[in-house]
């Protein structure tokens, strides 16, 4: 498992493995009931805090990536499409916000942003 820390991202550590962990379930790299490196195995390999690694466990816990077991460690969950298929709708939804407000900035259209993302999507 890959994961890259970035020191010049403003978003914080534990977010940066939480997206990345993600990100590799969703691709289908980690697929369902891959160990997890231990928290404390992760901490050293990425030279962070096993506070931080634990924090980005419990994230994905909570989101429903990864089940933990006490003595065990943690494994990639099941996953529900229709949970992988808001996650994704989610990331687009934030993308497109960004596109919108650039859009806006530049004085293009709301009709001209539409023709824009047909041809990106491939639509019509």
């Amino acid at each position: 498992m890959d994961i890259i820390i970035s020191n010049s991202s403003d978003a914080p550590i534990y977010e940066q493995i939480v997206s990345q962990i993600k990100a590799q379930i969703m691709s289908g790299a980690l697929a369902e009931g891959d160990a997890l490196p231990s928290m404390r195995a992760l901490a050293q390999s990425l030279r962070i805090s096993i506070i931080t690694t634990k924090r980005a466990y419990e994230e994905l816990e909570r989101e429903g990536f990864i089940e933990s077991y006490t003595g065990k460690g943690s494994f990639v969950k099941h996953q529900n499409k229709e949970l992988v298929r808001e996650e994704y709708m989610k990331q687009a939804e934030q993308l497109l916000t960004q596109a919108c407000e650039k859009a806006h900035m530049g004085g293009i259209s709301a009709r001209e942003l539409h023709e824009l993302l047909d041809i990106i999507y491939g639509g019509e």
